[in-house]
């Protein structure tokens, strides 16, 4: 009689947990999607993989990407997904703005660089100059830019010319310039001194593209250089844009660990 009489209730205690576990991994789906989509079309988070943006950026800088700012291709979505084609609500970005986007000739690996030139522009660089459309771009010297030396740059990176000490600690030095482009952006970079990158062809940015450098300038490989796996990126097709830097929200020097943040 007992027997027969709990039967019942551990079938309706089963039905409900069945629910429970239901609700809970649809709710985890929505959530998967809900992320995805914010990701995609809103806002995404990158980190600073290099020294070609010094000195605004350094390596382990966490940044928020505006996915919106230039509007989507199959760029936008995770692991470049064809669901779009060409691009959607297409925008040009503006001389100056900090962009990321998927590297010529592969179209794989994330890069950031600052947009110099747009559709149309021609570009030379003499003794380190930008002569854009036939005018040289205003470069002001302002202090030296320092930075120490820390995991995430060690003093290989700034070479014994840079290295010096200052308050007991190994700092790297470099010349710093303000430039500023035409509309009114402007900005700081960095010159290490003569390289073969200083003096360049005339470029004109076909239409489509975009010319993109890095502010450490004699340490960048953008689109100076030809469209080679890990040389060069050339010429940068718009569609390759993903999107706009707004901010850093999160910086490490390498030195941190999940319980020494």
């Amino acid at each position: 009689m007992d027997d027969a009489t709990a039967t019942p209730h551990a079938g309706m205690a089963a039905q409900p947990i069945r629910s429970e576990w239901r609700q809970t991994l649809w709710f985890l789906v929505r959530l998967a999607v809900l992320f995805t989509l914010i990701r995609s079309f809103v806002f995404s988070p990158f980190v600073i993989p290099s020294e070609s943006m010094l000195p605004r950026l350094y390596i382990g800088d966490y940044l928020v990407v505006s996915k919106f700012s230039y509007g989507f291709s199959r760029h936008s979505l995770p692991f470049g997904v064809p669901l779009i084609p060409g691009r959607v609500l297409t925008r040009l970005p503006a001389r100056g703005d900090v962009a990321v986007f998927k590297a010529p000739p592969l179209d794989r690996e994330d890069y950031i660089k600052r947009v110099i030139g747009l559709p149309g522009d021609t570009i030379q660089l003499r003794h380190g100059r930008i002569i854009l459309n036939g005018v040289a771009v205003p470069q002001t010297p302002v202090a030296d830019f320092v930075i120490p030396i820390t995991p995430n740059y060690p003093s290989e990176k700034c070479g014994q010319a840079f290295a010096e000490l200052s308050f007991g600690k190994p700092y790297c030095r470099y010349r710093q310039y303000r430039e500023t482009l035409p509309g009114g952006a402007t900005y700081t970079v960095l010159d290490r001194g003569e390289t073969a990158a200083d003096d360049t062809q005339l470029f004109t940015v076909p239409a489509g593209h975009v010319f993109m450098m890095g502010d450490n300038r004699d340490d960048s490989l953008d689109s100076r250089f030809p469209q080679i796996p890990g040389h060069g990126i050339g010429f940068v097709p718009i569609e390759n844009l993903v999107g706009r830097a707004q901010f850093t929200f999160f910086s490490t020097d390498g030195s941190a660990s999940w319980l020494l943040p």
